[in-house]
């Protein structure tokens, strides 16, 4: 049975505060959602791969369609919050539609999928240090793990303090990485890129020469991390008004982003040398962002790139630790977790010890994957990424799945919104099916591993589910 937590809750004194509390707004919640989807990161890494394996220059579609995917989900979402009055995302919409065993089977996948990435991005982290200061001709032969271990320490300090200041570190970070992928758009169109400025990406040549499923499945790839926004709303300045605002946000700016950037980088290389530039960034040879940000713009801006990629992915990580602490916060409120998890530090009325044992797991497995000598950007990243991914969407889908369950139960809720509680999350159910599909079908592109490894990494969140239904509540829907 879940754990009443009301009385403990009413006898909280004011030196030691009950629940989160925080004044975030529309914007600093933007900024930590998109923070943590690490955009420089993404454009620099994923969209190479969403070329060179996808469809070439038609691979911008393939981040629309992703784009469009995710905002049809972002309807049900948005829609169905004002009837999930606590944190916990994916935990909470997922138990009010479809009850406790199945929300517990969701809490283990985000927790699992969050953990994932964040580990896998403090892996990242360690390659692209040593990668920065080799190209400054800094200290050579460092190991990656130094790098992510110190990284595991700021965010530690950061992560036990108010989400306030948190929010602050991120916005700067984030504005800097946009800014200067921004600036070399621009001036990739403005030059006309090698052979002018063309349309040709998204007319049904270039869209159909390669798999587009490829590319949509890069593209959420780089998406994880924008539907957190649920996550901060005891925070939150007007919850009910702000965390729509913010989703719909998250989804747009980071969508049409990731679109244009690509299509930029299409246009400087040339729409028909473009897959044979991505493809050299595969092989080593070549860094098709860094590359092109030194011809369009200079020396500098690619050497600001590089530094930037550094705080992309320390915003990155430090996002996902709030998430993670947030969750396991939320869950030890519900009894799902030890009791310790769910207390407020006095003074920063922060959940520092959620945000505490987080570190702790973070430390551990970083520690484990360098004892085991894996490379940190397939080994530790490449798989992490694909656990995450494989979580994130079966997340989504497990919540779509809720919000349509909801409305069907409380018609008087969903009377004169036929769109917005049932036809767009039946469409998101059924494009999230489809992304799965795709995330199946070309999964050893993630992880860069066997088929027999990448079988295992994507057993994980399913295992994650299952171990959640078999251990939660035998009660039905929780009703708030």
């Amino acid at each position: 049975m879940l754990r009443d937590t009301s009385t403990e809750e009413s006898a909280g004194t004011a030196a030691t505060p009950a629940n989160l509390t925080g004044r975030l707004g529309t914007g600093a919640i933007v900024f930590m959602v998109v923070a943590a989807a690490a955009p420089l990161t993404v454009v620099g890494g994923n969209v190479p791969l969403a070329i060179a394996s996808g469809p070439g220059a038609g691979a911008p579609v393939g981040f629309a369609i992703a784009s469009v995917i995710l905002l049809v989900f972002a309807v049900g979402f948005v829609t169905m919050t004002p009837h999930v009055p606590e944190a916990g995302a994916f935990y909470a919409y997922a138990t009010r539609g479809l009850g406790d065993r199945v929300g517990v089977g969701t809490a283990g996948v985000a927790l699992v999928a969050y953990t994932a990435i964040q580990v896998g991005v403090y892996g990242y982290m360690g390659w692209a240090a040593n990668d920065v200061l080799k190209t400054f001709g800094g200290p050579t032969g460092v190991p990656w793990w130094v790098w992510s271990l110190a990284t595991v320490a700021v965010v530690a300090f950061l992560g036990y303090r108010h989400i306030e200041l948190s929010s602050k570190v991120l916005g700067v970070a984030l504005v800097l990485e946009i800014a200067v992928v921004a600036v070399l758009d621009a001036v990739i169109v403005a030059r006309g890129g090698e052979h002018g400025v063309s349309v040709e990406s998204f007319t049904p040549d270039a869209v159909f020469s390669g798999p587009l499923g490829v590319a949509v499945l890069f593209a959420l790839t780089g998406f994880i991390g924008f539907e957190a926004t649920a996550v901060f709303r005891n925070e939150a300045r007007d919850p009910d008004r702000t965390i729509p605002r913010a989703t719909y946000l998250a989804v747009i700016v980071i969508g049409a982003f990731y679109t244009v950037s690509c299509w930029a980088l299409v246009l400087a290389a040339g729409t028909d040398e473009a897959s044979g530039v991505a493809q050299k960034t595969l092989d080593g040879d070549a860094n098709m962002l860094m590359d092109t940000a030194e011809a369009y713009v200079g020396t500098a801006l690619r050497d600001i790139m590089q530094v930037l990629l550094l705080s992309s992915l320390f915003a990155c990580v430090l996002s996902f630790h709030n998430v993670i602490a947030r969750y396991t916060f939320t869950l030890s409120r519900k009894g799902l977790a030890p009791a310790r998890l769910g207390s407020v530090h006095p003074r920063h009325h922060s959940p520092s010890f959620s945000s505490v044992a987080q570190t702790v797991t973070a430390l551990l497995l970083v520690c484990v994957f360098a004892l085991l000598g894996l490379d940190p950007l397939v080994g530790v990243f490449g798989s992490m990424a694909g656990v995450a991914t494989v979580g994130m969407v079966l997340l989504m889908l497990t919540t779509s799945v809720a919000v349509v369950t909801f409305f069907a139960r409380e018609p008087a809720l969903a009377a004169g919104r036929t769109w917005q509680t049932r036809i767009a999350p039946a469409l998101a159910v059924l494009g999230l099916l489809s992304s799965l599909w795709l995330v199946f079908a070309n999964f050893t592109l993630i992880t860069g591993g066997s088929t027999g490894v990448s079988i295992a990494l994507a057993a994980i969140p399913f295992a994650a589910f299952a171990a959640g239904l078999a251990l939660g509540p035998a009660r039905g829907g929780t009703r708030q």
